[in-house]
C-alpha cells in the first residue's frame, strides 16, 4: 500500500492534496484496495458548495457502496469526469487519474485536523488488526 508524503488523509479513507486554494480529493490506496473492482462513480456537479464531512459522492465496486465525504469545505471546481466511463481508473491510480474532485477551500485551517501520512499509516495497520 501507498501512502504519499505530500497528501493528507482522512479516517473515511480519502485523500486530499493542496495546490494554492485547491484540494484535489480521491479515495486512498487502501480504501480502493478493501472495496475491489470498481465499477461506477458518482461525483457532484461544478459549482456545489460542500462542507467539510458532506457526502458528496458515492464509489461503488463488485463488494460494496461507499459514500465519500468532504475532507475539507468548498465549492466544486473541477470533476474527474473521465472516470464516468472509466471507473476502474480508481483502482489503477488512486492517487494520480484516479481522483474525484477538486475543490477550491472555503476554509485552509480545516487541513490541520487531517492525518499526514505517518498518522494515515498507523491509523490503516490498527484498523486492519
Amino acid at each position: 500500500m501507498d501512502f504519499p508524503d505530500d497528501m493528507k488523509y482522512t479516517r473515511e479513507h480519502e485523500w486530499v492534496k493542496v495546490n494554492g486554494k485547491v484540494a484535489t480529493i480521491g479515495v486512498t490506496d487502501y480504501a480502493q484496495e478493501q472495496m475491489g473492482d470498481i465499477v461506477y462513480v458518482e461525483m457532484p456537479g461544478e459549482g456545489e458548495i460542500l462542507s467539510k464531512g458532506d457526502a458528496f459522492g458515492v464509489v461503488e465496486s463488485v463488494k460494496s457502496v461507499s459514500d465519500v465525504y468532504a475532507p475539507v469545505s468548498g465549492k466544486v471546481v473541477e470533476t474527474n469526469d473521465p472516470l464516468k466511463d472509466n471507473p476502474e481508473t480508481v483502482n489503477e491510480d488512486p492517487y494520480n487519474e484516479g481522483w474525484l474532485v477538486k475543490l477550491e477551500m472555503s476554509d485552509a485551517s480545516e487541513l490541520g485536523e487531517l492525518l499526514d501520512a505517518k498518522g494515515y499509516e498507523a491509523f490503516v495497520t490498527e484498523e486492519k488488526a
